[in-house]
């Protein structure tokens, strides 16, 4: 029985050539949700759903457990290179096919790449998602990857990374993730640099596809106006025949978290640009995602930076005016993870910025939050996940994340329960341990490194 999982009946259904059977679980019958089933196939393949029979719309994802932080130096890249490529055609569809049948019922389709999973997603209304199943199965399992749209898409994806030079805002999270980790694939960017692009080849790429584009590494999530047994026929109908379609196996399990990734020593990172503000990333490696202290951490991040109430916007925006927009925020990985501080401010500002981040930082390692924090902090966390709940691809992606990153899925009122169960004692000691940690600094504006030298 899976972790976390209730003791609901169990049912199994025979595959179309009646050897093989695919086993259904019901995990939950949540009273905040719907009904929550797991299947999983002879071939590894996992099926989610949610059946949610008040909305009138079904979220569709495929979700592979590969990500950039599963390439070598040389493949850097490829994940997100193929995530594009596999809506370029089929062997039943071109391009504008697979983009006109969808948007042809009203419906969206999308997918994005991570450092630990891609996934591809459709929105459909309920009687469409019959359509969305067929479409967004053939994409991912059959795709040819043409050489011409390999260099279409090569272009795309060049012009996509200098977009990206231009937004310092988002760079410096990156650099930050490269000052902890250095040429750890964590460190890396997810789209690649221009040097691994360019000369990567339709072979690299597909081989990266057939070899990890596996049906024990993929799982199916759907939430909405559903029925399961029918959400898996279709999963089967639409994945017979195709690569996908292998012999019986396991699914893979989740992400291991050991050996803990190594980081680097605090370190100061500068990206000199003529920008006419500085963004700044202030921190430390932070705790992994299966840490029994993330609770804690989520409750701690509020207090500093969650909102406008916050610590460190109060200090920084509302009394002194000397940034726009600053914030803190926790990454957390299968075996690793990240603490930092965010701000935007103008260049002039940014010794003051930093003066007050630091000393904000180390006030609450030595001394903690107060008992009205914690509660504020709680309420935070508790009232951000009921209320990111309210449509389907949020449903759909908590039923996906919850298999893929941490083996189950918890229900509702025990992730409630949990944030509730937080102590100031356990945020405090939290606090001591991470806020006195040897702190990173990365930073995009017009600088050079021996700017921020002692």
């Amino acid at each position: 029985m899976l972790p976390g999982a209730s003791r609901h009946a169990t049912a199994t259904s025979r595959s179309a050539g009646g050897a093989s059977r695919a086993v259904t679980r019901t995990l939950s019958d949540d009273p905040l949700g719907g009904t929550v089933r797991r299947t999983v196939l002879p071939s590894g393949l996992r099926v989610l759903t949610e059946a949610i029979p008040a909305m009138r719309s079904v979220s569709f994802g495929i979700w592979v457990a590969v990500g950039s932080r599963d390439e070598t130096g040389t493949q850097a890249g490829a994940a997100h290179f193929l995530e594009h490529l596999l809506f370029k055609g089929t062997h039943k569809r071109g391009a504008m096919e697979i983009s006109s049948a969808i948007e042809a019922v009203g419906g969206e389709t999308n997918a994005f790449t991570t450092k630990e999973y891609t996934c591809y997603y459709a929105r459909v209304l309920d009687e469409d998602l019959p359509l969305a199943i067929d479409v967004m199965c053939d994409l991912v399992a059959d795709s040819t990857l043409e050489p011409a749209d390999v260099e279409t898409e090569r272009g795309v994806i060049l012009e996509e990374i200098a977009m990206y030079d231009d937004e310092p805002g988002d760079e410096v999270h990156d650099l930050f993730a490269r000052s902890v980790y250095g040429n750890h694939p964590l460190g890396r960017l997810i789209s690649g640099t221009v040097e691994t692009i360019t000369p990567m080849t339709r072979r690299q790429i597909q081989s990266f596809y057939r070899r990890r584009y596996v049906a024990p590494q993929i799982l199916i999530a759907a939430a909405g106006n559903l029925d399961h047994a029918t959400v898996v026929r279709l999963v089967r109908q639409a994945m017979h025949g195709s690569p996908l379609d292998t012999d019986p196996a396991e699914p893979a399990p989740y992400r291991p978290a050991t050996p803990a990734v190594r980081t680097r020593a605090a370190t100061t990172v500068v990206e000199p640009k003529e920008t006419e503000q500085a963004h700044v990333v202030l921190g430390c490696p932070g705790i992994d995602r299966l840490d029994e202290r993330r609770f804690a951490l989520g409750v701690l991040n509020n207090v500093l930076g969650g909102g406008m109430s916050s610590r460190l916007f109060q200090e920084i925006r509302e009394r002194r005016g000397l940034a726009y927009s600053v914030y803190s925020y926790a990454s957390q990985y299968a075996d690793s993870g990240l603490f930092g501080v965010y701000a935007g401010c103008a260049p002039t500002r940014i010794g003051e910025v930093l003066e007050l981040t630091r000393t904000e930082l180390a006030r609450t390692a030595e001394h903690g939050i107060t008992e009205a924090e914690l509660a504020r902090g709680k309420g935070m966390s508790k009232g951000s996940f009921v209320l990111g709940l309210e449509d389907t691809g949020s449903r759909m992606s908590r039923l996906a994340k919850g298999e893929l990153l941490h083996g189950h899925l918890m229900p509702v009122d025990e992730l409630l329960a949990r944030v509730d169960a937080v102590t100031l004692d356990e945020v405090n000691t939290l606090a001591a341990d991470l806020l006195a940690r040897p702190m990173s600094l990365a930073v995009v504006g017009p600088f050079g490194e021996s700017d921020f030298t002692a």
